[in-house]
């Protein structure tokens, strides 16, 4: 039985296009078309889609202001289409608030290199809400994206180093994982926390960030997929939700205590040891035949586990696909500890299924229970 889809745009022309890509796909199905905000809440209801695609202006009501009343009156999975622009940022951001899980840029050249990749990642994404919306228990395969991914060109991986040896650990056993789950300090000694996330990594990262102390005494690197027109505005918005410092990080900065930097969108992010202090390297990572991210978790969680070694906390959040999974072995085999968001609480459940699966991952927390449990261990 394929998966109902709902498209929302005042653009005869973007709805045509939409329908035609996405009914390439035997398991979607286009069962209505909305020109704008009002008509879409009519059609939720009546149609009962499993997600809905929605542009963000469009006129007698705006998609912002639709996905508040949707998520009151009749919830489901939403996907915003954006413009990237600094304006289109704020707009998208705002609808993520308001109850959106996903977005895309609304010009398919922004999606991905050609079109057979645009349209692929399309579809893999929208049929990753409507595993949600089904509470599908799909495979980290099943919800995995195609070689397009994220609006990211391709980079070259170092496969020689270390990295991708397994450090695969034996399933942490009902009585070990009712210990960790209660939140008990292991005691161990840390320098820094860092996070990687993807689809529904915006407001799951507001949730966590929020109510970490201002003092608190380490680093704290993000790694979010998101184009480099969002980093900024997203990097702001944290910043004024949080209590702690939080602010988009800067090729050559010094890193400082206390402050969560935001690895730049479209660029990878480093960490390196210069003179005693840790730098940022942020770089254009040359197009390769290696499809990963921009920025990537794996590129960001290897330089951090030269730099830091053991001394890590590492968190893999919500998103589609694995990445963060090589780069938390890395940081594992060196002795860090690595934490996942669960199942229930995600939006795609790929990248926590990734290194939970494995091994890699000590301890599964609901998103809510991150604030709380990171303090507990590192504060």
């Amino acid at each position: 039985m394929a998966y109902k889809i709902l498209i929302v745009d005042d653009s005869i022309f973007f709805r045509r296009r939409v329908k035609e890509i996405l009914e390439q796909d035997s398991s979607l199905e286009v069962i209505g078309e909305a020109r704008n905000g009002q008509e879409a809440i009519d059609m939720v209801i009546r149609l009962n889609p499993d997600v809905v695609t929605m542009d963000i202006e469009m006129p007698i009501m705006d998609g912002i202001t639709a996905v508040k009343k949707i998520m009151a009156r009749k919830p489901v999975p939403i996907i915003m289409f954006s413009s990237l622009t600094s304006e289109g940022a704020k707009a998208t951001l705002d609808a993520l608030d308001a109850g959106a899980m996903d977005f895309l840029p609304k010009k398919f050249d922004d999606i991905a290199s050609n079109r057979r990749e645009a349209v692929a990642l399309l579809q893999a994404r929208v049929k990753g809400l409507c595993r949600k919306h089904h509470g599908f228990r799909s495979s980290i395969a099943a919800v995995a994206p195609p070689k397009a991914i994220l609006f990211n060109k391709p980079v070259r991986r170092n496969t020689s180093s270390s990295a991708v040896q397994s450090t695969r650990s034996s399933p942490v056993s009902v009585a070990a994982y009712a210990s960790s789950s209660a939140g008990i300090p292991s005691g161990k000694k840390y320098r820094c926390l860092t996070i990687g996330t993807s689809t529904g990594g915006p407001v799951a990262l507001q949730k966590v960030l929020t109510n970490i102390p201002k003092n608190f005494p380490y680093p704290i690197f993000i790694v979010q997929h998101m184009p480099g027109a969002f980093t900024r505005a997203f990097a702001e918005r944290l910043n004024q939700l949080s209590k702690l410092t939080v602010k988009e990080a800067e090729d050559g900065e010094t890193v400082e205590a206390g402050v969560a930097y935001l690895a730049p969108g479209g660029r990878q992010l480093i960490v390196q040891n210069d003179s005693h202090r840790v730098k940022f390297s942020v770089y254009d990572a040359p197009d390769t035949a290696d499809i990963l991210y921009k920025p990537c978790v794996d590129i960001t969680f290897e330089s951090i586990a030269k730099v830091y070694a053991g001394d890590v906390l590492g968190i893999i959040l919500t998103g589609m696909g694995a990445d963060g999974k090589i780069g938390a072995t890395e940081l594992k085999r060196k002795g860090a500890k690595i934490w996942a968001q669960d199942e229930r609480s995600s939006v795609v459940y790929g990248m926590p299924q990734a290194v939970m699966s494995s091994g890699i991952a000590e301890r599964e927390f609901s998103i809510d229970s991150f604030e709380s449990n990171i303090v507990k261990e590192m504060v």
